[in-house]
């Protein structure tokens, strides 16, 4: 059965799931103001806080990100140990102490730790954490659920650097860093006291759905849902864990690459700073539709098939910026808008729809480092752009390159191939029309 024969809505997840929506999307805006788009504002401030050159800082964003793979395999490892809302909390609070410190750096070194920590805890807050709940959560509606979480990393792209260099203004970036430091804490303090791993502990099904629906049509086996289905070595050895990891790493590459340097890539372009911070704030406003609408594609036509047309759209809209020209400059706006609305969508409506909810944990443990390596891949290729050339035109060409690339490593995925929950509904459907014929 679909979605739609189960009666299940764009909106219909229940107050205890929305409220478990919400927060992962709060997740994503601090994600994204902290490591990305806020590099706009933080890369140059804290360049210009230790005297040295803004591509400097990007490298050593690129270099500090691959530490952070560190972290994500530690925080990966607590998650199965101790819950997924936990060590959400535990990230987020950590987040709020190295962000204070990217503010006020006392060098170079000390900088390149703090954004180690702060780009570890973040992304395993909003991708380890979150990616768990969503998959428990919502295992079968992933796709529209992560288009809905995600439209904090746009709403995050509208509204963080405006936020941030209003505040500086008045107060410094080096006082400004404590509004959001404290945010990030009190999310961490909420997280902590209401949400809950499961929404059997609300009393919910996943994906609210029917105890009769999830009788029949989702994996029911308690012990299905332990480690104990994974280990490590298999993961490694299993084809689609890396054809995964890849592909969704390739895709948050090409945000990351893009986004953190799109004020100082339109600049180039001949825009003043007010006209292409602007100009971002349009990509983000259009991006949280974006979210919406790569998530409901998801839901429709199932991820794989959302994945291949999205990459083939996001290659050209990158290559639409490169053109220099003023059409193509506007093209990408809305492209690249949309593009960044839906990328995110797939680091965990992806390895939910190959490999399930059960042991998601497990599985999630090997996959997101690798993804993580792909995205620090991107403050890489930004700086050394910048440093060869003086421009990050190269850089979007790189990009949409990898976009293309990432194509055939999603056609070379078997989706569902793992999914236990998608079995049950098959097996359910085999069932029932079985009986039809015999009657």
């Amino acid at each position: 059965m679909n979605n739609k024969k189960q009666g299940q809505g764009l909106a219909s997840f229940g107050k205890a799931g929305w409220g478990t929506i919400i927060f992962c999307m709060a997740m994503f805006w601090f994600f994204v103001g902290f490591c990305t788009d806020g590099n706009n504002v933080s890369a140059p401030a804290a360049a210009a806080h230790l005297g040295v050159d803004a591509g400097t800082i990007l490298t050593r964003n690129s270099y500090a990100g691959l530490l952070g793979v560190v972290f994500y395999i530690l925080m990966s490892q607590l998650a199965r140990k101790i819950g997924a809302k936990k060590v959400a909390s535990i990230c987020l609070f950590i987040s709020a102490g190295a962000f204070y410190f990217i503010g006020n750096p006392t060098s170079l070194l000390g900088y390149t730790i703090a954004y180690t920590f702060l780009i570890g805890a973040s992304m395993s807050a909003g991708y380890v954490a979150g990616g768990a709940l969503v998959a428990k959560w919502f295992p079968k509606r992933k796709g529209i659920v992560m288009g809905y979480t995600t439209m904090g990393l746009n709403i995050a792209s509208a509204t963080w650097v405006l936020m941030m260099t209003t505040i500086s203004n008045k107060i410094t970036f080096e006082k400004a860093v404590l509004v959001p430091c404290v945010l990030v804490a009190l999310l961490g303090l909420i997280g902590l006291i209401f949400v809950k791993d499961t929404p059997q502990e609300y009393g919910q099904n996943p994906d609210n759905v029917t105890d009769e629906v999830y009788a029949t049509e989702y994996d029911t086996n308690e012990a299905d849902s332990t480690d104990s289905r994974w280990t490590t070595g298999q993961l490694l050895k299993t084809r689609e864990v890396w054809t995964v990891g890849l592909a969704t790493g390739v895709l948050q590459l090409c945000s990351t690459g893009v986004m953190s340097q799109l004020v100082s890539r339109n600049i180039e372009l001949g825009m003043t700073q007010a006209e292409a911070v602007s100009m971002m704030t349009v990509v983000a406003v259009v991006g949280i539709f974006g979210s919406w609408f790569i998530g409901v594609l998801d839901d429709k036509f199932g991820t794989k098939k959302t994945m291949i047309v999205f990459c083939l759209w996001y290659a050209l809209a990158v290559l639409a910026n490169v053109t220099g020209t003023k059409w193509g400059m506007y093209l990408a706006v809305f492209m690249i808008g949309m593009s960044i609305g839906g990328s995110a969508n797939f680091m965990s409506s992806l390895p939910t729809s190959v490999f399930g909810r059960q042991g998601f944990e497990k599985v999630n443990s090997v996959i997101f480092p690798i993804q993580a390596i792909m995205t620090c891949v991107a403050f890489l290729i930004d700086g050394l752009a910048l440093k060869l050339t003086g421009s990050l035109r190269g850089a979007y060409i790189v990009v949409a390159c990898f976009a293309l690339a990432n194509m055939v490593i999603v056609a070379l995925t078997r989706d569902h191939y793992y999914n236990l929950d998608f079995k049950s509904e098959q097996n359910a459907t085999v069932s029932g029309n079985a009986s039809a014929v015999a009657e």
